[in-house]
Order: C-alpha cells, then sequence, then structure tokens
C-alpha cells in the first residue's frame, strides 16, 4: 500500500487511504463539536464516517490518537490531531483560474476559509470578466498567474478552466511553484514529480450514479418477471388440480402428485 513519506510533525509514514479518510472524519468531528459534543466512541465516530470503527481505530492509530478506554476520543484534541496532519492548522493561499460558472461557485463557497483556505487570487482570459468583482475578489487577467502566485506565496491552485486550456494553465502554475493542483476540467493533466494533482469531474460520478440506477432498475425488474412467472405457474398448477389432473398424476406416481400439490 503506497504510503507517504513522515509528515513536518514527525508523524511516520501513512497510508495514502488513510490520509483520504482524514477528511471525512474531520468533517464528522466538526459536526460532533457544532453540537458541543466533548467525546465520542470509535464506534459512533466510525459510524458518522460511514467506515468500521477497527479501520477508524486503525487510522487515527498513525496520528498517535488511540483514545482512552470506556470514554473515547477528546473531540476537540481529536479536531487539533487530524487537522495537524492535514497540514490545516496554518492558513492556505490558493488561487482559482477561471471565473465562469464553477470558478464563481467555487469564490463563493464559505467553508474554504472555515476549514484553512484563503482564497488569494481569482483569475481568467476574459476581457469581459476580468476586473469585475466576485466574492469580494476582483478577477485579475490570466495574464497575471505567476505573480498572483509568487506574491501571496501559494502552492495550491484550483484548475476551473474549460478542458482545451487547463493543461497549458497547470503548465504555468507548477512553472510558477505551484506544487499542489485540484483540477476541475474534464481532462486529464500531465505534470512533473513532485506535484499532486486532484481531479473532480462530476460528469464522471453521475455516470457512475447512472449505472448503480440502470443495475438496481434491472434487478428490480428481473425480480417482478420471475415473480410473475411463479405466479402465473401457481396459477396452471391450480387450474390443473381443479379439473382432476391432480387425481390422474397420483394414480400413476404419488412423487408426480406430490410436486403437484406442492
Amino acid at each position: 500500500m503506497p504510503r507517504r513519506p513522515a509528515s513536518a510533525t514527525g508523524s511516520p509514514g501513512i497510508p495514502e487511504a488513510t490520509i483520504a479518510r482524514l477528511p471525512v472524519y474531520l468533517r464528522a468531528l466538526y459536526a460532533l463539536a457544532d453540537r458541543s459534543i466533548a467525546t465520542v466512541s470509535s464506534d459512533e465516530l466510525a459510524a458518522a464516517a460511514g467506515v468500521n470503527s477497527a479501520k477508524l481505530r486503525k487510522d487515527l492509530s498513525h496520528l498517535g490518537s488511540y483514545g482512552t478506554r470506556g470514554v473515547g476520543y477528546d473531540v476537540e484534541y481529536l479536531v487539533y490531531q487530524v487537522s495537524r496532519e492535514l497540514g490545516l492548522t496554518q492558513d492556505w493561499p490558493v488561487v482559482i483560474v477561471g471565473a465562469g460558472n464553477l470558478g464563481r461557485a467555487l469564490a463563493n463557497y464559505g467553508g474554504f476559509a472555515s476549514r484553512g483556505f484563503r482564497i488569494a487570487a481569482l483569475l481568467d482570459c476574459d476581457p469581459a470578466v476580468v476586473g469585475t468583482e466576485i466574492a469580494q475578489h476582483t478577477v485579475r487577467s490570466a495574464a497575471e498567474i505567476e505573480d498572483a502566485v509568487s506574491s501571496h506565496g501559494v502552492s495550491i491552485g484550483v484548475i476551473a478552466t474549460p478542458a482545451a486550456s487547463a493543461q497549458h494553465v497547470c503548465d504555468r502554475l507548477v512553472a510558477a511553484g505551484v506544487t499542489s493542483i485540484l483540477n476541475f476540467a474534464p481532462v486529464v493533466l500531465n505534470v512533473p514529480s513532485g506535484v499532486d494533482v486532484r481531479k473532480v469531474d462530476l460528469s464522471i460520478e453521475l455516470q457512475i450514479l447512472a449505472f448503480h440506477a440502470q443495475r438496481r432498475t434491472v434487478v428490480a425488474s428481473s425480480s417482478e418477471q420471475s415473480w410473475q412467472a411463479r405466479r402465473a405457474r401457481r396459477k396452471t398448477i391450480g387450474e390443473f388440480a381443479d379439473s382432476g389432473g391432480a387425481d390422474g398424476l397420483d394414480a400413476d406416481t404419488g412423487v408426480e402428485a406430490q410436486a403437484v400439490g406442492t
């Protein structure tokens, strides 16, 4: 299983699968904290996060958190531990390239600030959009990507452009010093070693949901057809028995009569 090198906090390498679940645990912990819940058992936290308790306990053990027997985990301290491991105990300046509908929605999303991410700049190449204000940010020209990255010390970039321009934008972000990219464009980006890319493709997610929806429909249809077939068979057997056919079968062989009776 792939493991990430030791973090700046001194934690040993943590499996990538565990890292992917940490934000889910953090979201569940924030919800508990909002309800003023001070402690939580592994079973309760696992249920809130949608995993089994054994996996949760193993994941949290990588952070050096084992909870207290009979008490559980201290919610506030666990929020700190998970946040520290994810690097959320500091503010991360982020640039968003692409101020279309998606870029506007991202810029207006209040959840970034509360999780340690600060929108440092919003950029676009459309002259009609450049200079307008979105979520208290004046949209800058995409020609200023390098300046925005260097002046704000940005290491995380968000690409919300059309697919045709995404790779060019990515290359410029990487050249400017960005090492982590969240890509919403429907295209696979090529990046050098040392640059992390997370891809979000809503159409793919919808296609996967469509597959499961179709599968459930097929299964339900198959079950209905099977039930109708059994119903028709029982009706045929009943009519046959009413006509005296069962007695004839009984005279020939008890086994067939028993089968019809059943």
